[in-house]
């Protein structure tokens, strides 16, 4: 024996395709749809009804970045506090600071900038690699290659210029071209940097 019940699907889906259409029918249809609504507010998550943290002078002042570079074969910085550090982000140039949002950001080749808490700015160039943004104020920098940008000669690098000109201009092999292009791309990023 049939049950002469609809599901509220049989009903919402019979109305959109035209085959029924008494009112009742549709209002019942848009109730339903307001019922997923209504769940999805009450499953909000609960540090939206959290009260708003305050902080006073002294704390702020004392809020720093704990920056970590890391190489393959050296740390440049551990946990050290510092007070902004700048990214050659692929999404673009970003800054950070104390208390930024948490992310993660892929580096493209370029300068990475670090304010000290002495007021001195120290600047490296990385070849390109990973920072990690975490709540507590962490920076994390993961890098393949990187040198301090004073340890760079504008004239080395004009050389090796036009040395992957030559090679991804010329006849050679695919991957010769191909790695000479990346190599012209990063030499001049690097060249823009250097005075």
């Amino acid at each position: 024996m049939r049950n002469n019940r609809h599901s509220d699907f049989d009903l919402c889906n019979a109305t959109s395709r035209g085959i029924i259409q008494p009112l009742h029918v549709i209002h019942h249809c848009k109730m339903s749809s307001f019922r997923f609504a209504r769940s999805a507010l009450r499953a909000r998550p609960s540090f939206l009804g959290a009260p708003v943290q305050r902080r006073g002078y002294a704390e702020a002042v004392a809020d720093k970045v704990k920056l970590s570079l890391t190489l393959p074969h050296q740390t440049i910085y551990r946990s050290t506090g510092v007070t902004q550090v700048n990214i050659p982000a692929a999404s673009g140039e970003m800054g950070v600071l104390a208390n930024h949002v948490p992310s993660i950001e892929q580096l493209k080749p370029g300068l990475v900038e670090i304010l000290e808490e002495s007021g001195a700015t120290k600047q490296y160039f990385l070849s390109g690699g990973f920072a990690v943004v975490q709540p507590d104020s962490q920076l994390s920098i993961n890098a393949v290659e990187g040198f301090a940008l004073e340890d760079f000669s504008a004239d080395a690098i004009r050389a090796q210029i036009a040395e992957a000109q030559k090679i991804s201009s010329g006849s050679g092999s695919e991957q010769d071209i191909a790695e000479a292009k990346i190599e012209l791309e990063v030499l001049e990023t690097l060249q823009a940097h250097v005075k």
